[in-house]
């Protein structure tokens, strides 16, 4: 015994020890999202339309590479570019704030002609009527909107080039131009060209836009041109990168487009921070009253849980370089709801520990059996959890898959802190002889409620709640979600003080966005936020920055993303959730050897999303990715609820053989009722703590999370347990 317990308490040690050097310091090992650190998110699609058929198969593959050098010369610290399906490619660029010059510098073709002027004012006055002669097409100068009819066969591409830089032409006030040098090819045709055509002009075409058509004086045998354009310094240096890096194979499209400001991202931190610890001292606080010392080992345990989270989050890239290790607001989701299941465990060992003793077991064998007695139930919860977890990462998007893999760690963690770690505590304090008595509070004595008599007058309220819940969500259609499902284009402002809001739509009026949404924060009316089916982002800054000189004006995030984008992102997010019930009916129907079982537990796990979503619809706030993961963490905790009563049944089962299931359902929600409670009651703590102190931004999540928690508390007694009933042969009580 001596030594078993040596070399499990050296085997903790090593993992702390691991978990500490990966977490910490956090700022080196973990990476935040741009949701919280600040940044630029694209989802771009490549247009293959116009290629011919053997050229789409790699055109995105060879868009990645010329974006790829592109955002390389550029400077991005730690970008990541990934492509996506066949024809996306998902660009994220942390840091980046200047939207406008990056989505420039992204977007841009960049397809650089060289193109031959046709000197024949007759024809051109012909091309101007309409009449464009045939291998010719009319442009208008960039410079002075000078018409010029050129060949279409361009007679150099940019193809040949090898370099690209800015340098500054002294005539007068020096101006940036773009000097391109040609590769040998390049250069020796180049040269004859010019050779060939002295005196003729050539245009310079990027992107099918004519820069400048100087008169070709001489021959140039040097391999060098120079692109002018009134450029500013920042445009020429970005036009050299993009030259420099290539031109992309094909348009490209943004989908998608999400831009975090450094001050959003740095205020989501602080007050995710303040919430998680105001939240997280209660959680210790209770736990250590209520439980006295076990809860002190629980805490201890939390504690531990969390550094193994941080620490796989650390240690993650190294093992799996596919695998994202970035943590963002959906990724703390998933740390809340695991810490939640590690509670729900500590919770179940200690009620457990605590019926032993009041039976008259010995402290050790108390100890033994309640760990014993609330090792399946705790098995059945965390692995049902896991399947979800695994089916959201298989099919849902890139917020849902970082909450999965958070979801997926905690869970690990929580299992081994509650049934391995705790339990090595238990065991050297009784092998020190310091561990006589095991104190505990008990709020909620023991009940004998009839909830299988009352099912119907509760089925009937369920039935109400989520019928007007539902009425209210169908009835405002579109408007019911967020600019993530339905398309659209979101941008948030905070002043220095409060704005007037008519003088905010009278702005919007002004550039034509006299339909836009305007929403002014409760708790912080410096902040708005405006919802516009236009993308007008850079215009309306400029024009508030005008109208209210005084104010400061910030932009705090911008979020844009298409029709198509949206109603992908909800095919994802349907199917993630439709995978993942399904995972856990089979895995219950299985686990317990009734589909009664598995039909009446995801009956319950519909009926508390469904709460949550028409409360969500009746108090004004709209459904989006964030809310969507809020109903995967009400839909977990739900589960993890009911398996513990299910287990409690099937124990009671081989203890009672002769009563009815009726019967047997009704003893075991008396039995686990204070669990019930309890765990739910301390989650709670943290939401509520999220609700008021985590800011707007996970304002919505919270929300949900504490109308779904409670709603999970009371389905898990008067729906779930009575439903499995329905479905039963032996009905009687």
């Amino acid at each position: 015994m001596k030594r078993r317990l040596f070399f499990k308490g050296i085997f903790i040690l090593a993992i702390l020890g691991l978990s500490l050097y990966f977490a910490f310091p956090l700022n080196k090992r973990i990476n935040l999202g741009l949701d919280l650190k600040g940044g630029m998110y694209l989802l771009l699609k490549v247009d293959t339309s116009h290629l011919p058929n053997e050229l789409r198969d790699d055109a995105a593959d060879r868009a990645l590479e010329v974006i790829r050098n592109r955002i390389d010369q550029f400077g991005v610290r730690e970008p990541s570019i990934q492509k996506q399906g066949v024809d996306e490619i998902v660009v994220q660029l942390p840091g980046i704030t200047d939207r406008d010059r990056a989505v420039e510098l992204i977007g841009k073709t960049a397809l650089l002609e060289f193109k031959l002027v046709l000197a024949d004012l007759e024809k051109l006055r012909q091309a101007q009527a309409g009449n464009v002669p045939e291998g010719y097409e009319l442009k208008y100068s960039q410079e002075d909107n000078e018409p010029l009819l050129l060949e279409k066969q361009p007679v150099l591409t940019g193809d040949a080039l090898s370099g690209a830089f800015v340098r500054f032409e002294q005539m007068g006030i020096p101006e940036p131009v773009v000097a391109v040098e040609f590769n040998s090819e390049g250069a020796k045709k180049f040269a004859e060209i010019t050779t060939n055509n002295v005196g003729r002009r050539l245009a310079i075409v990027l992107d099918g836009k004519v820069q400048s058509a100087p008169r070709i004086k001489e021959a140039i045998p040097s391999g060098q041109a120079v692109i002018t354009g009134r450029f500013s310094v920042e445009q020429a240096q970005d036009l050299a990168i993009v030259l420099r890096a290539g031109a992309l194979p094909a348009p490209m499209h943004i989908e998608e487009e999400r831009t975090i400001g450094p001050l959003l991202g740095q205020d989501s931190i602080k007050k995710g921070i303040k919430a998680s610890l105001i939240g997280g001292g209660l959680v210790f606080i209770f736990m250590t009253i209520y439980y006295v010392l076990a809860g002190i080992i629980a805490d201890i345990a939390l504690i531990f849980n969390l550094i193994i989270i941080l620490g796989s989050l650390g240690i993650l890239p190294i093992l799996f370089p596919g695998v994202s290790a970035t943590l963002t607001l959906p990724g703390i989701a998933g740390i809340v709801l695991s810490l939640g299941m590690a509670v729900d465990a500590n919770v179940l060992i200690n009620e457990r520990i605590r019926e032993e003793l009041a039976l008259g077991k010995t402290m050790q064998a108390a100890i033994v059996n309640g760990y014993s007695r609330a090792f399946s139930a705790i098995l059945d919860s965390n692995v049902t959890t896991l399947i979800a977890a695994f089916l959201l990462f298989q099919f849902g998007t890139g917020p849902i898959r970082g909450f999965a893999v958070t979801l997926t760690i905690g869970i690990l963690a929580s299992m081994f802190t509650a049934i391995v770690v705790t339990r090595t505590i238990f065991e050297i304090l009784l092998h020190f002889g310091l561990l006589k008595s095991l104190p505990m509070l008990k709020l909620i004595k023991d009940t004998k409620i009839d909830f299988i008599g009352k099912r119907i007058f509760f089925y009937i309220i369920s039935l109400v709640v989520i019928i007007t819940g539902l009425t209210s969500f169908l009835i405002k259609g579109q408007k019911a979600y967020g600019i993530d499902f339905v398309g659209g284009q979101l941008q948030e402002y905070r002043f220095k003080t409060p704005p007037d809001i008519e003088n905010l739509r009278s702005v919007l009026k002004d550039l034509g966005l006299g339909d836009a949404l305007i929403q002014q924060f409760r708790e912080d009316p410096r902040t708005v936020l405006i919802k516009t089916t236009e993308d007008k982002a850079q215009a309306l800054t400029n024009k508030l920055k005008e109208v209210f000189p005084q104010q400061d004006v910030q932009i705090l995030r911008l979020e844009h993303v298409g029709p198509v984008a949206g109603k992908h992102l909800k095919i994802k997010a349907l199917s993630s959730i439709f995978w993942s019930l399904l995972g856990i009916l089979i895995y219950i129907a299985l686990r317990f050897k009734h589909l009664n079982f598995a039909v009446a537990g995801i009956v319950a796990l519909f009926h508390d999303v469904m709460v949550a979503l028409g409360f969500m619809s009746l108090t004004g706030r709209q459904i989006d990715l964030l809310s969507v993961t809020a109903f995967l963490t009400i839909a977990g905790y739900s589960i993890n609820d009911t398996i513990v009563i299910y287990d409690r049944v099937r124990e009671n089962m081989r203890l009672f053989p002769r009563l009815n299931l009726g019967g047997l359902i009704n003893l075991s929600v008396n039995q686990t009722l204070s669990r019930t409670v309890l765990t739910s009651g301390v989650t709670l703590l943290v939401v509520i703590s999220i609700l008021f102190y985590g800011g707007e931004v996970l304002g919505n999540f919270a929300f949900a999370l504490l109308v779904g928690f409670i709603s999970g508390v009371y389905s898990t007694v008067y729906i779930a347990s009575p439903l499995v009933l329905t479905w039963d042969r032996k009905k009687t009580r």
